[in-house]
């Protein structure tokens, strides 16, 4: 058993220890947000919050997570349903297609912007580098970002 938080509550993994956090998040807790694009941590997909670092869920044994803060991004928006801002300027800015890689571009934004609140278009680029997608082609993905940032 693994007992660690996530998105806010307590929780008791009862999944082996080596199993996947992806697979325990969507299986076991059926939070499915966080989708499985690659498998192999090359495409960021199932980015989530661990302590507030972006970690690739898919590479990520549920044992690792053993007392720390797991978000997803079922995790961000409030109580009430209403979505934070950086969601609201992935909407806005057009950031979003067809949805796989949003909830790992969305997480893994989050931690860049906490850790660079006002970074440059250059610094979006290489704090998301881990993620990709294969619609938006990043500039309104980076531009939700840069939004995100200059809205603070």
């Amino acid at each position: 058993m693994t007992e660690t938080c996530i998105n806010g509550k307590k929780r008791t993994i009862e999944s082996p220890p080596m199993s996947r956090l992806l697979d325990v998040l969507r299986e076991e807790l059926r939070l499915t947000g966080s989708k499985e694009g690659c498998g192999e941590g090359e495409c960021g997909s199932c980015t989530v919050l661990v302590d507030g670092e972006a970690w690739l869920s898919c590479l990520v044994p549920v044992c690792q997570v053993e007392g720390k803060e797991v978000v997803t991004v079922e995790g961000l928006a409030a109580s009430d349903g209403r979505l934070t801002a950086l969601q609201e300027t992935f909407i806005s800015a057009g950031g979003t297609q067809c949805g796989i890689c949003t909830p790992g571009f969305i997480l893994a934004a989050k931690a860049l912007l906490a850790q660079n609140p006002n970074p440059t278009r250059l610094e979006v680029r290489e704090g998301l580098a881990g993620n990709l997608c294969r619609c938006t082609g990043y500039s309104k993905i980076v531009d939700a970002v840069m939004e995100a940032a200059n809205d603070r």
